[in-house]
């Protein structure tokens, strides 16, 4: 019999592709008629191919009548290939395919001809497939919105049928190379010695930083596990067990507010080493992404990369990713416009502009919008200052009234401006959210003049991050990027007196804009950790309970260790020139957290609930819901 010369595994493999049909002969003997589904795809068809007998299966795309014969493009994974028939051949059969509509699974045998009128905008535009037999495989209702690359479907639209989405060939070649991108950075990790470990689901809380989602257990009533926001706490024990280098591609859920680059679960390229210092780890994932971005983008990063700390990123751009595809840094003027001259420029603690080249004609009518522009409530300047230093040396300001033409000049050569430049400048009573309010305005100008290119890639390293900031609705320090983070051994004598001025071992990567990954040199001495957690508020019995698994790690010989994650739905997408996540993502949520394809989160029935001890305050939700 046939399973006795084939493996299970085997079997199952023959029998997904091919129909068989058992059929008796005039002798009883059971024989087996194999009848493939497809002997090609719709994507590998060439000139080469012509005179071949194929058979090929697919949706049908779009179905086209031009006299006497049928034209119906039939698409696949692979790519697309037009099918011919023709009525004068076999008119039954070419009425059967003016019968067919969009998104029918058919299955069509022909021979391969040289098309007469080729289409350069496919790979398989130089031939066609003259029909002699079709097989409708499944028939499908209209879809909702046209399955092409410049589809009508509006985003809701398309979430919820996520799945015709999907076939669309934009939506799959970004979730090919998705693919390929994991495949590339696994065999990276690989030759570096890395072992790919999974961790739990299931773990405890630890609401130090973004909201856990939280799972109810039924076997443990009243207790419930969380979904880990990073693997952070078990890398560390990786290290702690002797693994020396662990890598994982990891599922992490957040519950926070989303936008473009959000969502409430995420994949992390997490991975942690033992026995390094900072610079070794920078090179190992500098390494990395020159591989990708050469591999995926046929892009030669610079064999070093630059190295920015974070207070020159926050002065010079007012981000801790900055956007380096483009100029204008921002100059402090507190000296070149504290006149007492201007009364909004003399009260502020901070000014600061940057210098446009080339934009000294900008009309009133772009001035005014720039103006309305950072005073949206997303930006929240109170107004704008401009200057233009024009081509035939004149200066125009909307200061004049204030400051003679010396001033200006002055502020000309402050900014380093040019005949025909336009400065901008916006002044605040504190320096940090100014700065950010400048910094929306400098990439807005860098959008508008075409120079946030997604074919340009700027990577760069921001490293000495301050070790804890203040938060207004804790009333307290707080980590950072995490509890476990190496303070800089200089500043560690600052940890009793000033902690807010201590630099953390922390690095982010960063590329055009856009935070990719991010990690730190972890704290191994247990009294160090200690004291971090004093610092943050922690009695030592909160420690205890929280992270007692990791402290009491420590005292069994903890190696010094670091590590990096990079979030992959944002490395994937920056290879993609995408401007959200979600279509690098094979079903991402909206910006509400819903899966509207799966009407999630949903309610769950009361035996569910009862299971749980769980009960739901539906006047407090509906009040929610209200609001």
């Amino acid at each position: 019999m046939l399973c006795d010369f084939l493996i299970f595994s085997d079997l199952v493999v023959i029998l997904a592709d091919l129909l068989l049909i058992l059929q008796f002969d005039k002798d009883n003997i059971i024989t087996f008629h194999i009848a493939m589904y497809r002997t090609k795809t719709c994507g590998e068809l060439r000139l080469a191919n012509a005179g071949e007998q194929v058979t090929l299966a697919g949706w049908v795309q779009r179905t086209r009548k031009m006299g006497g014969m049928t034209f119906v493009d039939l698409r696949d994974r692979y790519g697309i290939t037009q099918i011919v028939f023709n009525n004068e051949v076999d008119a039954a059969l070419c009425d059967n395919a003016n019968k067919l509509g969009r998104e029918f699974v058919v299955q069509v045998t022909g021979t391969v001809a040289e098309r007469s009128s080729k289409n350069a905008n496919l790979p398989t535009g130089d031939v066609e497939i003259i029909a002699t037999a079709m097989n409708v495989l499944s028939e499908s209702a209209t879809p909702p919105f046209t399955i092409e690359d410049n589809t009508d479907g509006g985003d809701d639209l398309r979430m919820k049928y996520r799945y015709l989405d999907l076939r669309r060939n934009c939506v799959r070649k970004n979730l090919e190379l998705r693919h390929r991108m994991t495949i590339l950075i696994r065999n990276f990790l690989d030759s570096r010695d890395f072992i790919e470990v999974e961790t739990p689901i299931l773990i405890g809380s630890t609401p130090e930083g973004a909201r856990d989602f939280v799972v109810p257990s039924r076997m443990n009533p009243g207790q419930f596990y969380a979904l880990p926001q990073s693997p952070q706490t078990l890398k560390q024990l990786l290290m702690v067990a002797g693994f020396d280098r662990y890598f994982q591609i990891a599922k992490c859920f957040r519950d926070e507010d989303l936008r473009a680059d959000r969502q409430p679960e995420f994949t992390q390229i997490d991975c942690e080493m033992s026995y390094v210092h900072q610079d070794d780890v920078l090179e190992i994932f500098e390494d990395m992404a020159r591989h990708l971005f050469k591999e995926v983008r046929g892009v030669e990063l610079p064999a070093k990369l630059q190295q920015m700390t974070w207070h020159d990123a926050m002065r010079l751009y007012g981000s801790d990713k900055p956007d380096l595809r483009f100029g204008m840094q921002f100059v402090e003027l507190m000296d070149v416009m504290k006149k007492g001259k201007f009364g909004v420029f003399d009260d502020a603690a901070y000014i600061g502009g940057i210098c446009v080249p080339g934009c000294a004609d900008y009309s009133r009518k772009q001035l005014d919008e720039l103006t309305n522009f950072v005073k949206r409530p997303q930006v929240g300047a109170k107004g704008l200052v401009y200057v233009k230093y024009n081509a035939d040396g004149t200066i125009k300001s909307s200061v004049d009234k204030f400051y003679d033409e010396a001033d200006l000049l002055e502020l000309k050569k402050a900014m380093g401006a040019s005949d025909g430049d336009l400065v901008l400048i916006l002044s605040g009573d504190n320096a940090n959210k100014t700065r950010i309010q400048l910094c929306s305005l400098r990439l807005e100008m860098g959008e508008r003049l075409g120079l946030r290119d997604k074919d340009k890639f700027e990577c760069l390293w921001i490293v000495d991050f301050p070790l804890f900031e203040w938060s207004d609705e804790e009333q307290r320090l707080m980590a950072t990027h995490h509890p476990f983070t190496m303070p800089n051994p200089d500043d560690i004598p600052l940890l009793d007196e000033h902690p807010e001025r201590v630099r953390a071992m922390a690095y982010d990567f960063v590329c055009n804009g856009i935070e990719v990954g991010g990690g730190s040199l972890r704290i191994h001495d247990g009294k160090l950790q200690e004291k971090m957690f004093e610092i943050l508020g922690f009695t030592p019995e909160r420690a205890m309970a929280q992270f007692g698994f990791l402290i009491n790690a420590f005292k069994y010989g903890a190696p010094p260790h670091a590590g990096l994650a990079f979030g992959l739905d944002r490395f994937v997408s920056i290879m993609a020139g995408l401007d959200s996540i979600r279509d690098c993502i094979a079903f991402p949520k909206n910006n509400s957290g819903r899966d509207v394809m799966l009407d999630a989160p949903s309610e769950i029935a009361q035996e569910q609930l009862d299971e749980l001890y769980l009960n739901v305050d539906e006047q407090r939700v509906n009040l929610l819901k209200n609001k």
